[in-house]
Formats: structure tokens, sequence, C-alpha cells
């Protein structure tokens, strides 16, 4: 058997699967085409023939590109408000109290994904994935490959240090953070 014979058979059998483990990552709404992506670009991989486990290979394929989408996501999301477009709004006069509450609830959620923006790799992924997608400990602790108490910890350490952050935000804005963020692990660690 070729082993692209063998890669679609293999698909074909643990797509099911795929969707499932690729649904503990990413949204809802993306995992059809995270799963496709995925099948598409093991059959455009250059050396099939090094292929020894497709089954294998196929999941860890799947699996990447769902962390990929969620990075990119955190990423996507945190830059959709620009400043422009925020002092655009804080400019405009305020007809009725909705209107200046949504502007107020934007720009805290900036300054959440500020914050979250300086939490280190592993502990904002862990985060995000908490806080943002709702995902359990043991969920995420399957999908970083790292134990139950050290996701616990990640987001606890990010809970404390988005807390200092935004507790802090003016002051580490113009003075630390505008300075390449000098001090701030030091702040958050006392």
């Amino acid at each position: 058997m070729t082993i692209k014979r063998d890669i679609n058979n293999t698909f074909v059998a643990i797509r099911g699967f795929m969707i499932r483990a690729v649904s503990r990552i990413a949204p809802p709404r993306d995992v059809e085409d995270i799963v496709q992506e995925a099948y598409v670009r093991v059959c455009q991989a250059e050396k099939k023939e090094d292929i020894k486990y497709p089954r294998a290979y196929l999941l860890k394929t799947a699996r990447n590109l769902a962390l990929d989408y969620v990075k990119s996501a955190e990423f996507r999301y945190a830059e959709s408000v620009d400043d422009a477009e925020l002092e655009d709004l804080l400019g405009a006069e305020y007809d009725q109290d909705t209107t200046y509450a949504q502007v107020a609830a934007q720009e805290e959620f900036a300054q959440f994904c500020e914050a979250v923006r300086y939490l280190p790799d592993q502990c904002r992924r862990a985060f995000v994935l908490k806080k943002v997608y709702g995902y359990s400990q043991a969920e995420i602790a399957h999908f970083m490959g790292i134990s139950e108490k050290t996701v616990e910890k990640h987001i606890a350490h990010g809970m404390k240090r988005c807390t200092y952050f935004l507790s802090h935000a003016s002051s580490l804005a113009e003075g630390k953070l505008a300075r390449g963020g000098a001090g701030y692990d030091r702040d958050i660690k006392s």
C-alpha cells in the first residue's frame, strides 16, 4: 500500500477523533477547518515516505495547528482595538450612558489584553485557555504536556501579574514598561 493511500485511510478512520481532540483546543467554528488543514499539510509533506506512524503524525499536526490558531487568535484579538479607534471613541460626545459604558469596557479590555501580553509564554497560554476559552485544568495540562499542578501555578501566577498590572497600569505604562519592562518582574514578585 502506498503511503498516500495509507494517509488517506488513516485520516478517514480517525477524523472523528481528530475533531474531538482539536475541539478541546480551538473554538468550535474553526475545528473542521483545522482538521482539514492538517490533512492537507500531511498530504503535501515533502518526505511522506518518512512518515512511519500516519495516525500519530496526523494527530500531532492537527494539535500543532490548533495551538498555532489559538496563539494567533490571541494576537488578533488583542490587536483588534487600536489606539486611533479608541481615541476616536473617547473624543466623541456621549449621547447615552451605554455608549460611555461600552467605551470604558473596551478600554479596560485593552488594558487586560496588554497585561496578558506581558505574561511568559507558557503562563499566557495556560491563562488564556482557562480564562478566555474556559478549558479545565486537566484539558490544559493534556494539551500543553505539563502537570495539572503546573497549570494551576501558571494560572495563579497569571492572575497575580494581571491584577498587579491592571492596578498599576498608568504608572507602569508611563514608567517601567515604557522603558522595555525593566523592573516589571521584580515589582510583581514583591
